[in-house]
């Protein structure tokens, strides 16, 4: 396999040289990240045979379900809405996966497509080289008996896959050095076992935060969680069906405020109002809400009632942190044993991608597509940028998304990787 090969090109930098001895050209694209997106490229770029090399700063696949997600965590989404290309969930999963599911998934999935990442591979930079028309890609690599060795890659198409998560985000808030207590983000939280008995603050009320509070409370601790801004929590299913199904339905035929306007009046005949037990919702839809802050509504598995049962406390946002716990906007201070922030994930790309602009904002995230002009110079998809770019899993719809975006931009490259295939025959058979 190419990237067996790459491997063993790759491993001539030595020791903690940083800089590359040498720049291997690649065959095919060059794909950052090995999550679900960069999965979905790979499999379709193998279902064209398009060569492809993975490069993943982890030790293996989807390390952000390996290793920065709490125990409980289920897809929130129907599994049909979080399928990859190509291989759907086994028939016996649930309709909402666990994490080991979805796990098992995506390491059947890497095994069947034959994708081998290069893994600990940590991209520093990639840049377009416009004299040679190839992309280059600087990385360090990291193991157990060498560090930060590095290598240089170079191909016609790079395709980002990195992620909108790829960066926990963690607020700075006065005086959060001197608080005495656990702090730590939820990227760290796995069980509410160890915070038995114990008063723990949640900052953060989107679903991690929602979720989480709801298992500190089946472990017997005493979760508050400090809401900042408004927060719109739907419930999951709706008339038997999922509501996201039902959005989706109806988007196809109804504007969004419309769609909107029916899910918080379902809403709130199931849940009730929210804003009486401290949670505020937004002036925005949900729907339109996602479209405009890429935030996302709550989906209520079970958090809900224990708000309304006093169980789950609401608390407002923190203003300050002393030795034994919190000091809040409105006055009022609280101990706290611990504290989690569910406070989310960045993007990283601004870090290492060099490019104009044409596909990622300044702090990394989806620049929304041009419209194609009359000369049709500035004609690419959401997911294609000029000069080979391309960027997938950061549309803001998730693994359905992703999917998607993974279909368009593997077709895309093939054509190319096959144009180019048929030039060089024509080259050599000219000679």
């Amino acid at each position: 396999m190419q990237g067996e090969q790459e491997q063993q090109k790759a491993g001539g930098g030595g020791g903690g040289d940083q800089t590359p001895s040498h720049c291997i050209v690649l065959d095919g694209p060059i794909i950052v990240g090995a999550g679900p997106s960069g999965l979905a490229v790979a499999a379709t770029l193998r279902q064209h045979s398009v060569p492809f090399t993975i490069l993943e700063r982890s030790g293996g696949v989807a390390d952000l379900w390996t290793n920065r997600t709490y125990d409980r965590l289920r897809l929130h989404l129907p599994k049909m809405f979080c399928e990859l290309p190509h291989v759907g969930f086994p028939p016996d999963f649930p309709t909402y996966p666990t994490k080991h599911d979805f796990l098992g998934y995506l390491h059947s999935y890497a095994a069947r497509f034959a994708i081998a990442p290069l893994l600990r591979r940590t991209v520093t930079r990639a840049w377009y080289d416009e004299p040679v028309s190839l992309w280059r890609v600087t990385t360090t690599t990291t193991t157990t008996t060498t560090s930060a060795a590095a290598a240089e890659y170079a191909s016609p198409w790079l395709v980002v896959a990195s992620g909108e998560n790829a960066e926990v985000v963690v607020p700075k808030v006065k005086g959060r050095e001197r608080f005495a207590g656990e702090a730590l983000h939820s990227s760290e939280y796995r069980s509410g076992e160890r915070f038995r008995g114990m008063r723990v603050l949640v900052v953060g009320c989107g679903n991690s935060g929602m979720e989480m509070c709801l298992d500190l409370c089946e472990h017997g601790a005493m979760p508050f969680m400090s809401v900042r801004s408004g927060v719109h929590v739907l419930p999951r299913e709706m008339f038997g069906a999922s509501t996201f199904g039902i959005a989706m339905k109806l988007l196809r035929w109804l504007p969004i405020k419309i769609v909107d306007r029916f899910l918080l009046l379902v809403a709130r005949m199931v849940l009730g109002d929210t804003e009486k037990y401290g949670l505020k919702r937004p002036k925005l839809g949900p729907l339109e809400i996602k479209n405009v802050t890429g935030k996302s509504p709550v989906l209520d598995v079970g958090a809900w009632s224990l708000i309304k049962s006093g169980n789950i406390k609401i608390v407002p946002e923190v203003e300050s942190f002393s030795g034994s716990g919190a000091r809040f906007v409105d006055g009022s201070e609280m101990a706290f044993d611990a504290v989690i922030f569910a406070t989310g994930y960045r993007s990283n790309v601004p870090s290492w991608l060099k490019e104009d602009g044409e596909l990622f904002t300044e702090d990394g995230k989806a620049r929304r597509a041009r419209c194609p002009s009359s000369s049709g110079s500035d004609d690419w998809s959401s997911w294609r940028g000029p000069r080979g770019l391309y960027r997938v899993g950061f549309s803001g719809r998730g693994l359905l998304g992703a999917g998607a975006d993974a279909l368009g931009a593997a077709a895309d490259i093939a054509g190319r990787w096959q144009e180019a295939q048929q030039a060089t025959g024509a080259n050599i058979s000219s000679v």
